[in-house]
């Protein structure tokens, strides 16, 4: 029987994906777990896994297509043919698509619908991708043939959840006051060049649009003495780079004594669930990376347990991957705070934008050399800029500020993290 193939979704945010290059074209004989396709999602390019072997048949609305080539989720993209088996016809496709198999016995319960299996299956890397995006536990899917978990199978677990949940009336939501009578529209026409919004971009501007109309964003700034962190990184750069060692960045330095300044004030490691504030128990710090097609935060785990060589290996390689839009979604999410430098670029403070679900993040400036005092006297000193931006909704003024004053105490002695 024909397999259908539709544009999966590959994150709960994500209503249409964007195919970037073919592995595979019209024609192409493909077996189960061959790569077919690369998807742009909202923040990750990734490749799409036949669930499935057949015959590459692509549907009339994709064959030959330019690149790049927005479907949205759950539209068509081709059937995957048995030897001698034709296309059905447009009339005939829901018919010939494959249904969803429940996860377990039909229950009007939750529990019987994701009811745990008695063996354990083998799944395709783009099911586990699925299934973390999705919240479910492989270990509560059943696959369809009996011997491997596909795509399909997850969202049938999903569907499955989905439609015991819909059962649980919702509370009701809050009415958003009347817009305010907008601007009159510009009549006259603009010119210059046109360039479409990529899905990324997309996605970028919903959701910092989103973290400036829904938190109450308090920015404040400190300037830190960064003269001594400085020294210590010239001295640690000539043994490293002699060792063929990569040399930590400032960047690097600033995640690792901000995670330890988490520790010592969790409230700032938290989120808003409702009417509920969540400390997180772990620290990710996620690194905002400029790219060539949009910002990017990919996340280092579990920071206070790394060392400041490894958070410079794992940085440098998330960084490298999101550059070669190599990133995956699992390495862009779960972060709990966010570290974001422009120094780099010759900026001196600036104003950051929260990453929600986080409550907060820190912008980080330049170093740059200017009189300030030291011990009694005016010094030329390496002063460096902090800025924290947080959300008055989770965090007050006072413990925010009891923060980033214990980063600036870091800074300005380093030796008092380097040991930890």
């Amino acid at each position: 029987m024909a397999f259908k193939l539709t544009m999966p979704q590959l994150g709960l945010t994500m209503k249409v994906g964007t195919i970037v290059e073919w592995y595979k074209k019209d024609g192409d004989p493909i077996k189960s777990g061959d790569a077919v396709f690369a998807v742009e999602t909202d923040k990750a390019v990734q490749d799409y896994e036949s669930p499935s072997s057949g015959t590459l048949k692509l549907a009339p609305d994709v064959v030959g297509k330019p690149l790049p080539l927005g479907i949205p989720v759950e539209g068509m993209i081709g059937y995957l043919l048995e030897p001698g088996e034709a296309a059905p016809a447009e009339g005939q496709a829901a018919a010939d698509a494959p249904e969803p198999v429940a996860v377990a016995a039909a229950s009007a319960s939750t529990a019987s619908a994701v009811a745990a299996p008695q063996k354990v299956y083998k799944s395709s890397p783009l099911a586990r991708k699925v299934a973390q995006l999705a919240g479910i536990d492989l270990a509560t899917v059943v696959p369809e043939d009996g011997e491997k978990i596909h795509r399909k199978d997850v969202e049938a677990a999903v569907a499955a959840r989905d439609a015991a949940k819909a059962t649980v009336p919702a509370a009701p939501r809050p009415v958003a006051p009347a817009p305010a009578p907008s601007a009159p529209a510009v009549t006259a026409p603009l010119a210059g060049k046109a360039v479409p919004m990529s899905q990324v971009r997309r996605v970028i501007a919903q959701r910092m649009a989103e973290a400036s109309q829904t938190t109450a964003a308090v920015t404040v700034t400190t300037e830190a003495d960064a003269t001594v962190l400085v020294e210590f990184r010239e001295q640690a750069k000539a043994s490293l780079q002699a060792a063929g060692l990569p040399v930590p960045s400032y960047t690097d330095m600033i995640v690792k004594l901000t995670a330890l300044a988490l520790q010592e004030h969790p409230g700032v490691n938290a989120a808003l669930a409702g009417d509920e504030i969540i400390e997180m128990q772990d620290i990710h710090v996620a690194v905002a990376v400029d790219t060539d097609y949009g910002l990017l935060v990919p996340v280092i785990r579990d920071v206070p347990h790394k060392t400041l060589q490894q958070i410079a290996v794992e940085a440098k390689t998330l960084a490298e991957k999101a550059r070669e839009r190599k990133v995956g979604p699992d390495e862009l999410q779960g972060g709990t705070f966010t570290v974001t430098n422009l120094g780099n670029y010759g900026v001196d403070a600036f104003t950051p934008i929260i990453n929600l679900p986080q409550c907060a993040i820190l912008g980080v400036g330049r170093i740059v050399g200017k009189p300030a005092e030291y011990k009694g006297e005016i010094a030329l000193r390496k002063m460096l800029t902090l800025s924290l931006t947080f959300d008055h909704r989770v965090v007050d003024g006072g413990p925010a500020a009891r923060f980033l004053n214990r980063i600036r105490q870091y800074v300005e002695d380093p030796y008092l993290w380097l040991t930890r």
